[in-house]
C-alpha cells in the first residue's frame, strides 16, 4: 500500500516533470479515459445480459 510520504514523492516528481500547467489536463483525461471505460463495461454487461436471455428463449422453445 501507499503510504503518505510516498504519495507526496510522487506528485513532487509529477510537478517537476509535467509543470504545474500540465496536471490539470491530465487528471481531465484520466476522468475521461475512467468515464469511457465504466461506460464500455456497462455496455458489455448489457450485451451479456441481453444474450443470456435470448439463449433462454430460444432453449425454452426448443424444449
Amino acid at each position: 500500500m501507499i503510504g503518505t510520504t510516498e504519495l507526496i514523492v510522487i506528485v513532487i516528481v509529477v510537478l517537476v516533470l509535467f509543470g504545474a500547467s500540465a496536471i490539470p489536463k491530465f487528471a481531465r483525461s484520466l476522468g475521461e479515459a475512467k468515464k469511457e471505460f465504466t461506460k464500455a463495461i456497462k455496455e458489455n454487461e448489457t450485451e451479456e445480459k441481453k444474450t443470456a436471455e435470448e439463449k433462454k428463449a430460444s432453449d425454452e422453445k426448443k424444449a
